[in-house]
């Protein structure tokens, strides 16, 4: 048996499971009605994701808060095109289709079946999960998700790379340094600041208006960082009259948006390093059970079949 390298997989949980969502055909329910395509099209990724890139330790990443307050204090308008109901005291309600929602508790239970830990952050998202666990990592890290934002975690000299899954889970692709820069031209180093300039409609950032990728990356490219662009506009140097009425403009979304749109990296969570391994015919059998009685089908066993791979390589 040829041992496999040390590699950490997190997986943007919520990212996955609504791409499960929408790309399984709803067609096959649990016993009770439930829909399950979520919950197999997850098992399924998973499958896939352990046999192709054989990690040594999986985590999926959980957002036990969707939307922090303390980022809607900053810029009110985060992600609040997706609430559906404000709540005082806890996270607000995200528009989740119903179908979906109820599938939530047995995507848990069978992440649990499978000897997959699950880490979530109170008042955080699953982004800064992950941002906390690859600052953490001594090993290789594969990031797997759909959201750009991370790709400001990417690092070659540490390993840690994104497996990029907007294209689909037959088109993956591998983000690395030179990908980012190919891409956008920034370094994923100056991403969060590009990301902060150029504004995301989908989560509710404005950007600075007029200023765009391209404009953002030339900004980066002759100044560095947003403070240095910040500090060129103040004084009046290094870029035209126009922009620099632009950037002196946006200051006070300038002022808290990097907060906002930076992935926390020092949350007081741990890896628990528990090894993926296959799993003790005990476990294999509790499984199956489980996919039994939930129509899970040939997803979990193809899930489990990966996990017995591990041993054979």
């Amino acid at each position: 048996m040829t041992e496999r390298e040390p590699r950490l997989m997190l997986l943007d949980t919520a990212s996955l499971y609504f791409r499960a969502f929408y790309g399984v055909p709803d067609k096959v329910k649990a016993p009770d009605g439930t829909s399950v395509n979520a919950v197999r099209g997850l098992l399924d990724m998973i499958a896939k994701l352990t046999t192709t890139y054989e990690p040594t330790h999986l985590i999926a990443c959980w957002d036990d808060d969707w939307r922090p307050q303390w980022r809607v204090d900053l810029i009110p308008s985060y992600k609040a095109h997706r609430v559906v109901e404000v709540v005082a005291t806890g996270p607000d309600v995200e528009e989740v289709p119903d179908p979906l929602e109820a599938q939530i508790p047995l995507i848990r239970e069978a992440l649990g079946a499978l000897g997959i830990p699950i880490i979530g952050a109170a008042e955080h998202e699953a982004d800064d999960v992950i941002g906390t666990l690859t600052a953490q990592s001594a090993i290789p890290v594969d990031v797997v998700t759909g959201d750009r934002d991370l790709f400001q975690l990417v690092d070659d000299a540490r390993g840690v790379r994104v497996i990029y899954t907007a294209r689909g889970m037959s088109n993956l692709e591998i983000v690395t340094e030179q990908t980012v820069v190919s891409k956008y031209g920034v370094l994923p180093s100056q991403y969060a600041d590009f990301a902060t300039l150029r504004g995301d409609a989908s989560d509710g950032l404005p950007g600075v208006a007029g200023v765009g990728e391209k404009t953002a990356a030339t900004l980066l490219a002759a100044h560095g960082t947003l403070d240095g662009i910040r500090a060129a506009a103040a004084a009046g140097e290094g870029m035209s009259a126009g922009l620099q009425g632009k950037i002196l403009a946006a200051s006070a979304y300038l002022d808290v948006a990097p907060t906002v749109v930076e992935v926390a990296r020092t949350l007081p969570i741990t890896d628990p390093k528990r090894l993926l391994r296959p799993l003790d015919p005990q476990e294999a059998d509790a499984a199956e059970q489980l996919a039994t009685a939930q129509n899970l089908g040939g997803s979990m066993t193809r899930a489990i079949a990966a996990l017995a791979q591990l041993d054979n390589r």
